[in-house]
């Protein structure tokens, strides 16, 4: 297990310097890295999918602990190095490891068995892009557990009715039951960040959202709520629906007030909105 001396010798070793424009923060107190992967409850046979990984400090207590890791890191020096640092550190372990140099965003498929759960220190600058997209090109994640800036974990934890709950809230509910799992504090991190740290846990819904809605088209209605968050339903809806009465129309119909706002609303009455969309009539010629 990396200490922080040995974080900082093998970034003296690599020429690496941590940058704000790739997010990045090292763990570099091993405690805490073992109380991520006891927290995402890793198990013997999962095949775990860890994004950013780094100089590998959290890659190595995962390939402890899981059957199967496969990390994707989009910077080349801390690529090229990570199977040198697995080999090095784990060899017994090496074979279990594999890596994926892109950027998590473009990534549609991964090496090996299909990924059982997701544990990451994401980069505070693309957390919620990265883990949406990871949950829905990778629909055999059941647990992900990921490290965000604290203000992040709010939001993806945050219900209806919250002053933070907002389109990560509802769109990670559409995925997942989410929960704040913990706090971190900024000098577990090299360098340290001017921000705290949290814990977020995602369970894949044991059934998806009911509804005839598409995710497109319920994520559709989500922005649009949220977009004018101050407003009325029925007039933060009107674009989407085409008009002010379209939008009341549709929220009779789902069995909203048109006076609520979007702050309001589960995942699954959003889905009942997007399914009343009004159908605008082709015009005459």
């Amino acid at each position: 297990m990396f200490g922080a001396a040995d974080i900082r010798e093998l970034a003296t070793v690599l020429g690496v310097r941590p940058t704000k424009q790739k997010g990045q923060n090292f763990v570099i107190d091993a405690n805490t890295v073992r109380r991520i992967v006891r927290t995402a409850e890793v198990r013997p046979d999962d095949v775990v999918v860890e994004v950013g990984p780094g100089l590998g400090s959290l890659t190595l207590a995962l390939l402890e602990a899981a059957d199967r890791v496969v990390a994707v890191e989009i910077d080349d020096v801390l690529a090229a190095a990570l199977p040198a640092t697995v080999e090095a550190r784990m060899p017994a372990r090496a074979d279990r490891f594999a890596l994926v140099h892109s950027d998590a965003m473009l990534v549609k498929e991964l090496p090996g068995p299909a990924p059982t759960a997701l544990v990451a220190n994401l980069p505070y600058n693309v957390a919620v892009p990265v883990l949406l997209t990871m949950l829905d090109r990778f629909p055999t994640i059941e647990r992900t557990l990921v490290m965000v800036q604290a203000e992040v974990a709010d939001r993806l934890a945050a219900k209806p009715g919250n002053k933070v709950y907002g389109v990560p809230s509802v769109k990670a509910a559409w995925y997942c039951d989410v929960k704040r799992a913990g706090s971190i504090g900024r000098n577990v991190f090299w360098p340290a960040p001017n921000v705290d740290s949290g814990l977020v846990s995602l369970v894949r819904r044991a059934e998806p959202v009911k509804t005839t809605a598409s995710k497109r088209e319920v994520f559709a209605v989500v922005d649009a709520a949220f977009a004018q968050r101050r407003k009325t339903l029925r007039a933060a809806l009107s674009g989407w629906a085409g008009s002010a009465a379209g939008a009341e129309s549709a929220l009779v119909a789902a069995g909203i007030s048109p006076q609520a706002r979007g702050e309001g609303l589960t995942v699954e009455e959003f889905a009942r909105i997007a399914e009343h969309k009004p159908v605008h009539e082709q015009a005459a010629l």
